[in-house]
């Protein structure tokens, strides 16, 4: 009685399986293409990152902090972290985790903006779009790595295209919402002046919702650095690989290590991130 009835079973593992395998034999090209061109953004964001120094960048998080907290301690503190994340010997590590994130972002956010405001001004695109960031945000991680694999290989490419899609449902929800909520007075002033579509849309809307937006950037960005462990099962760089490998050598200190790293890039990112949040925030208010 326990047992579901097979007659009403459907089998839907051997279609996916038979369109990956479809993908992987005919699309070869195209894949390899995305995969060079996504390698070489790789290697040039990595060249850019390298450019900064130890100690500037040090210098860069203690600057930035104090001018959007006011507050020297704190200033003192997220820059004593990241100091801390060199004197374990992961500064490098560390690098390699921000050129994976950094990629990721940017990709996120250049596709789900767009999508967000698409969605903001179509009740049809949003009613299509809303299951589908459900199903995005929903669908476990460790999923988005099997078809990365098949059809880009190992390494820090399918670790960026699995990081796109599970980090960028936040920018996509939040643009529209905060577009959709942008008070109405506001808007109906604007066209009152004769405001075209463009000049409403990224001198009004944009800007009355920049606060929402700034907090699906945030979001978006959490999201990655979530999926830094899960993408190092698939050959990506990074604290994430250290953490794998602490687990599998049974290395304790190690995984503790980069865990902590880890941590202490996620916290200071999310304050400084934060930051510029209540500055938008401010700037919307006045």
């Amino acid at each position: 009685m326990t047992e579901f009835p097979e007659a009403f079973s459907v089998n839907i593992r051997e279609p996916i399986d038979n369109a990956i395998d479809y993908m992987v034999g005919n699309w070869g090209g195209f894949f390899d293409a995305i995969s060079k061109g996504l390698r070489a953004i790789l290697v040039q964001v990595r060249w850019v990152v390298d450019l900064v120094p130890w100690w500037l960048l040090l210098l860069i998080v203690f600057l930035i902090t104090l001018k959007l907290t006011r507050k020297p301690f704190r200033a003192a503190l997220y820059t004593a972290m990241l100091l801390f994340v060199g004197m374990i010997g992961l500064w490098s590590m560390m690098y390699a985790t921000l050129t994976i994130i950094i990629t990721s972002v940017i990709f996120a956010l250049l596709l789900g903006f767009p999508l967000g405001v698409l969605v903001s001004f179509s009740d049809r695109a949003s009613r299509l779009v809303r299951p589908l960031l459900d199903t995005m945000q929903t669908m476990p991680s460790f999923v988005y790595l099997i078809p990365a694999v098949m059809l880009l290989g190992l390494g820090n490419v399918p670790a960026v295209v699995a990081t796109v899609i599970y980090a960028m449902p936040p920018i996509v929800r939040m643009t529209s919402h905060g577009i959709r909520h942008v008070d109405k007075e506001v808007v109906e002033a604007a066209q009152s002046f004769g405001s075209t579509r463009s000049q409403l849309l990224f001198k009004v809307l944009i800007p009355q919702a920049m606060p929402t937006i700034m907090t699906g950037v945030n979001q978006t960005i959490m999201m990655a650095i979530s999926m830094v462990v899960t993408c190092s099962m698939i050959g990506a760089t990074g604290l994430g690989s250290e953490v794998l490998m602490g687990i599998n050598r049974l290395e304790s200190g190690r995984g503790f290590a980069a865990g902590i790293a880890l941590v202490i890039v996620a916290i200071v990112i999310d304050r400084l991130t934060q930051g510029a949040m209540k500055g938008e925030d401010t700037h919307a208010e006045a």
